[in-house]
This record gives C-alpha cells, structure tokens and sequence, in this order.
C-alpha cells in the first residue's frame, strides 16, 4: 500500500518556531514531528511513503535522505492548499492510498484500523474543535464537515488522515481537500468515520508541550554521557553521548537529553522536557515541562517550566519563565493561552528578565531586569 503525507506547509499559526523549519520539522522529544509519522506507517508494513514538500523544502529533503526508509520526494512549488498538495502526488499514485498530514503525531494502531478501508477518515473528539474540521457523523459514516466553526455543532474532528481510493482526485476542483470530501457525499460516496486511538496535533506553539509530554511517555531510557556518582537519576532518562552531567544535579524523568551537552552543577530537570543537542545548563538552574532545541544556553540560577526555546539562544543568569494564563492575537484570532514562553531562534535576554505568557520571535535581543506579561514580541525586535 502507498502512504501520501504532506508536509509543504509553513504552519503560520506556530510562529516564530517555523519562520526557519516547516511545522513538519520541529523537534519534539528531539525528533522532527514527520519522523513519528513515518514510523507509524513502516510499522504497519508501509514503505511505498510519498511526502509532498514545498515550505523550506531542503529542510524537510535532507533530512528524508537521512533516513533507512525510502521516501519519495514530491515538490509543491506554491502553497495552495491540501488538494493542490495532493494533486502534486497524484501521477505516483498507483491504486489506494493513505493520505496523511507530517505536522501530526499518530500511533501505529491508529493506521492498522484505517488501512484497509478506502473512503474512510480517523476522526477524534477535541476539546476545541472550532480549530479544525468539525466531523458530523450518521450511522458511523460522514454526513458533513464543517470546516473551522465558529461555534461547533460537535467535538468530533478529522485527523486529516485518510484512506482513498484513487477516483478521489476526480473530485478535487478546488485547493481545499475539504471540498472535494464533501463533494463525495454530495454524490452518495460513504467515508466512514474511525475513531483514532492517540492523534497529536499542536494548532498553536504552546500546543507542542502537551505533544512532547505524550511522546515522551514512550521514551527508553539510556546513558550515553559521562553522569557524576552525586547524580540523582529517577524514572526515564535518556542521555546522549558527549553530555556530561555536573554533581548534585537531579533529574526526574520522562527527560531526554540530546549529545554533547553541559549540564550542572546543582541543575534540577524535572519531568516532561526534552533537551536537544550542545545545551548548557549553569549551576542552580530548574527546567521542567519545557522543549529546549540545540545550541542554546541558559545561565545559572533560572527556572524554566512550561516553555518551548528555539535554537541558538542565549538566556542570561536569574532568568525565569512563569506559567500565567491569557489572550495572544496569533493570525488576526484572540488565542487564549496558558504557558510560560515561547521563545524563537537566536534570542538574547540579559539576567533577571521574566516571561509570562509571552512570546519572543527570532533574533530578538531583551537587555534583562523586565517582566513580559502576555506579550508577542516581533522578529528582529530589541526591547529596552
């Protein structure tokens, strides 16, 4: 069987993380989101895997060639939609197909129920379903989608994770797959709605800590680093290779911590945080429930919870994030968030600064001593 996924999109709604990676890219529990999907698939015997790029397309191709599993490279050269992405594979396609989106976590069972009915669709109650594609079910087939309500008739939801048959792409006249979908049961096509087991999607960047809780649940534990005897080690951990870990640091798992990091002394990593590669954590420094991409430093005596920070950042001693609960315009819409930061590419912030409820862009330089309350500071930006 042949398994499209499409991952051409930027993901606008997850800025400032994807102005440098498509959504697809971003690294949770230290692997790139399109990586869990791919694997759902292999194990259920799947390897004729087509992925349609397009947004950073290099990104998303290099590292595909990375890997064990040959995939097919599809180029969407304007961001139009899903049909138009599909449209893009659609010469490849041979007879049926999955289709599925590579910005969303899926588990492998999910697919084994899917796989073998064509005209069929993983469905999945969320609780705020006015940010997808509300799913109307009669008699366990689809009736209608209602495509991002305003108010939502049903909790129901699509996945955006199919089971075609190849006539589908007769019904795609718009770039919307959407419309072609309800074209079909405008025609008397039954799809059929299957509940999905465990389906992840992160509509916005904060969204990304409850992914990266749930995919760390899975983690083997392994120590690859050099770990000090006064390390306190419980649950688990992963550690990569190169990492050293300074006495009296605690470390209380799920955590994974990627190659060739400095952590501690006297550090405190609490459950729920993935660490990428060549971090440093000072001394008297607390992190938990947080996503820290590579390169990045965090000077001594901060505390870090409920945060995502992106690659190349240089936080500064006594710097601290606090989980607060408020309203972030993100693509013209209110969004009401709960987190501590979310912090893009290459952002300096100088000692004593305090995030609530915030996010910094990329490149962003903060001089310290302040408190950011429920703001959204822009690229490029320095605040004073």
């Amino acid at each position: 069987m042949q398994a499209v996924i499409l991952a051409a999109g930027e993901g606008k709604r997850v800025r400032p993380l994807t102005r440098s990676r498509p959504k697809a890219m971003i690294p949770v529990a230290n692997r790139p989101i399109i990586e869990y999907v791919i694997e759902a698939l292999v194990k259920n015997g799947i390897r004729d895997i087509i992925v349609v790029v397009g947004y950073r397309k290099e990104q998303v191709t290099r590292f595909l060639n990375q890997l064990d599993v040959p995939v097919e490279v599809v180029v969407q050269n304007k961001q139009l939609g899903t049909g138009h992405a599909l449209q893009c594979a659609e010469s490849k396609i041979r007879d049926n197909f999955l289709l599925l989106p590579g910005d969303n976590y899926i588990d492998p069972n999910s697919i084994a129920r899917i796989m073998d009915i064509p005209n069929s669709m993983l469905v999945k109650e969320h609780p705020n379903p006015s940010n997808f594609g509300v799913v109307m079910l009669s008699e366990g087939f689809v009736s209608r989608i209602i495509e991002k309500p305003e108010f939502s008739p049903s909790f129901m939801v699509s996945t955006g994770i199919y089971s075609f048959k190849k006539d589908v792409f007769s019904y795609i006249q718009e770039n919307d797959l959407t419309d072609a979908i309800s074209s079909m049961i405008g025609d008397g096509v039954q799809i059929r709605g299957i509940p999905a087991d465990d389906w992840q999607d992160a509509i916005f960047t904060w969204d990304l800590l409850k992914m990266n809780k749930r995919l760390l649940h899975n983690l083997d534990p392994a120590r690859e680093g050099t770990v000090s005897r006064q390390t306190i080690i419980q649950g688990s951990v992963r550690i990569g290779r190169g990492t050293t870990i300074g006495p009296n640091t605690v470390i209380t798992g799920p955590v994974i911590i990627g190659n060739d990091c400095t952590i501690g002394p006297n550090c405190c990593i609490l459950p729920n945080t993935s660490i990428g590669a060549r971090v440093t954590l000072e001394p008297f420094t607390c992190i938990g429930e947080a996503i820290i991409m590579d390169d990045t430093s965090i000077g001594s005596h901060s505390r870090i919870v409920d945060t995502v920070i992106g690659e190349r950042c240089a936080l500064a001693d006594h710097t601290s994030t606090c989980t607060e609960s408020g309203l972030i315009e993100i693509e013209g819409i209110a969004a009401r968030s709960e987190f501590g930061a979310i912090i893009g590419d290459t952002v300096k912030s100088g000692p004593f600064t305090v995030f609530k409820n915030s996010i910094i862009g990329n490149n962003v330089t903060i001089e310290g001593q302040g408190s950011l309350k429920s703001r959204y500071i822009f690229d490029n930006s320095t605040v004073i």
